[in-house]
């Protein structure tokens, strides 16, 4: 019987799509994920399911829609009983590592474990190895900070975050290679959750290692800020530096498999929770709709993931977790909302979502769909997104046309002249919200204020 691959995901923080290299970076931020994307598969138009990092883990843990888990915002903790990838990769005998943020503990005061370590039953199922903080960005800074391991001790550590991130995913796998950790003769499937490229909350800016503004200062700068006010002027060279250094993490992690005798055996995926506009959609970096906001880098490479493939079918954060059971050969339970990406390279499937469907939260109750041509949202002017999950009752918010307006300056959704446009995709979310598992609402027409 032929052995299950390992499977690492390599996981970052508010990465706009647009940072790589073969996504249309233009400076050299990512040489070792482009040579990822060559020789495995990347997929051109990914997004998150919900544009803030709690929900969105909390969908990548189930394979369910945010408010399905009750999991809609920031500051809830993943509910005990919901069943995780972890569990099903156990269950199938893969030992399960855990390294990095997790966000999926804390309840407000109640449950408080953003500066404490995570007690075993709240972590979610990964129980075979653990090193992380669930609030990453409240225990470190860029340089140095601290974790807790599965034993509940504080990991201190000094020098750049993601370096030593990627330090302790080095150890992890040396370790177990050798016969010190874990059972070298079982698959392993490590989730390592870097914090970068996310603005340091405290000191409210981003954190690139020393030399970023210097490295990055002749960026090109992307058509979506272009006369724009917001923060990326002073930011996006460090932003960048950021991703650079994950990018070199990367490249050290797939030089460890090497020498390990483990790249043939390991399938490695790449993506992020959701983007960043740099305050220019809102008064923060994230929870919109728009394509800044909510498009990320996806890449694979590893048994199943192989040519140089670019896949222009639109994919989704919630297609994940199906794609990572079906790596393994575990059956996709019929509860996971999304469908494994296998599907689009064997080329054989005929009735691929036509568009991903968003859920945001915080700066609004809000819901939205992306399609290959149109971005179409709404949200509830009498809910507010910190309380409230949803609404009964949504009114049109914007309407984009991609195709002629790619950076989403036009916003269409008070044009008469696409009045049966927004109707059908209004009729289109419904449907998406039904699948859902959310009621079937009302969405009135835009009102001028």
């Amino acid at each position: 019987m032929q052995r299950k691959p390992n499977i690492i995901f390599f996981f970052s923080d508010q990465q706009r799509w647009d940072t790589v290299g073969c996504y249309g970076q233009k400076l050299n931020v990512t040489p070792n994920l482009d040579r990822m994307a060559e020789e495995g598969v990347r997929f051109e138009y990914a997004f998150t399911c919900q544009p803030v990092c709690g929900p969105a883990r909390a969908c990548l843990q189930t394979g369910k829609y945010a408010t399905e888990i009750g999991c809609y915002r920031n500051d809830i903790a993943l509910p005990q009983d919901q069943k995780t990838i972890a569990h099903w990769f156990s269950e199938a005998g893969y030992e399960v590592a855990y390294i990095g943020k997790w966000h999926l503990a804390s309840t407000g005061k109640k449950f408080d474990y953003r500066t404490k370590p995570v007690p075993m039953e709240r972590r979610g199922g990964w129980k075979d190895y653990w090193l992380a903080s669930d609030v990453l960005e409240f225990t470190s800074h860029g340089y140095d900070g601290y974790l807790y391991d599965g034993d509940m001790n504080k990991v201190e550590f000094k020098g750049y975050r993601a370096d030593c991130m990627t330090d302790f995913a080095l150890d992890y796998l040396r370790k177990r290679q050798a016969g010190e950790l874990g059972a070298p003769d079982k698959p392993f499937f490590l989730f390592l959750s870097y914090i970068e490229p996310h603005h340091q909350n405290d000191r409210n800016r981003y954190e690139g290692p020393i030399g970023s503004k210097e490295k990055f200062k002749d960026f090109e700068v992307p058509g979506d800020l272009q006369d724009t006010e917001g923060d990326w002027r002073e930011n996006y060279p460090d932003y960048l530096g950021c991703c650079w250094s994950l990018d070199y993490s990367l490249g050290r992690i797939r030089g460890e498999l090497d020498k390990l005798n483990l790249t043939d055996d390991t399938v490695i995926f790449y993506t992020s929770d959701h983007g960043s506009h740099f305050r220019t959609r809102n008064s923060e970096y994230k929870r919109s709709c728009h394509e800044n906001s909510i498009r990320i880098p996806m890449i694979a490479y590893g048994p199943g993931f192989y040519g140089g493939k670019v896949i222009k079918e639109l994919v989704s954060l919630i297609d994940v977790p199906p794609t990572l059971l079906t790596c393994a050969g575990i059956e996709v339970p019929d509860y996971m909302r999304g469908r494994p990406v296998q599907q689009l390279l064997e080329g054989k499937v005929e009735d691929w979502p036509q568009e991903v469907f968003l859920q945001i939260s915080e700066s609004h109750v809000g819901r939205a769909i992306r399609t290959k041509r149109w971005k179409y949202s709404v949200k509830a002017v009498d809910k507010d997104g910190w309380n409230d999950m949803g609404s009964d009752v949504y009114m049109e918010d914007c309407l984009y046309d991609l195709e002629k307006d790619p950076y989403e300056k036009n916003n269409l959704v008070a044009d008469p002249g696409y009045t049966k446009v927004r109707s059908q995709l209004a009729e289109r979310l419904k449907e998406r919200m039904k699948q859902a598992g959310e009621d079937i609402p009302e969405i009135i027409p835009y009102k001028m204020a």
